[in-house]
């Protein structure tokens, strides 16, 4: 692997986990950006606009590859963002019940030197147990995962609200897709195996 400085334009605690579990050096920076849909922007369309936006967003000093990622929650057909309080937790899970979601994760690899951007995104779907009322409650007061997408953290208890999960990647849910970071990583010919 060469000397490529990696920063990653998020201050999520649940990111940086992900991106320790490559070994790579990394730093991170506050992505600034306005992360409000555009009309009739589409689920991907608008997880890799602010994946973009925030690689792009963060103020490096010397040449970088920048990370930047996005996630959103489809719940039939409307873009669900964090619920950021109890009742909107308790609100999305209640609509989430005994359904398939779909979570899309945009990524993309900002490389300043050049000034050129690669991005994407994937998708993973979440199938829901049939939840009753008390246990949804019950889940929210224990993991409080008002910063989530989707009102749950799977890396933790939420993993007791599914049936089933269907995807390439199940980093993915956490918010950052590794095995599609790697693949972009590569050609800017940077190994965690090398």
């Amino acid at each position: 692997m060469n000397s490529t400085t990696l920063v990653l334009a998020s201050t999520s605690p649940f990111r940086a986990q992900l991106m320790e579990k490559l070994g790579l050096p990394f730093t991170q920076l506050a992505p600034h950006c306005d992360e409000t849909p555009l009309d009739g922007e589409s689920p991907q369309q608008l997880v890799v606009r602010l994946a973009e936006l925030k690689a792009r967003s963060c103020n490096v000093r010397e040449e970088s590859l920048v990370i930047g990622s996005d996630q959103v929650c489809v719940i039939d057909g409307e873009i669900i963002g964090k619920p950021h309080t109890r009742e909107k937790a308790i609100e999305q899970l209640t609509r989430q019940s005994g359904k398939a979601i779909h979570f899309y994760t945009g990524l993309a690899v900002y490389d300043t030197a050049n000034d050129k951007i690669e991005s994407n995104y994937e998708r993973f779907t979440v199938y829901f147990r049939e939840l009753c009322a008390n246990q949804i409650e019950a889940y929210v007061d224990k993991e409080q995962p008002f910063y989530c997408a989707g009102s749950f953290k799977s890396e933790g208890l939420g993993i007791a609200l599914f049936e089933k999960l269907e995807g390439r990647d199940p980093n993915t849910l956490v918010g950052l897709p590794l095995i599609m970071l790697l693949e972009m990583l590569a050609r800017h010919r940077v190994d965690p195996l090398s």
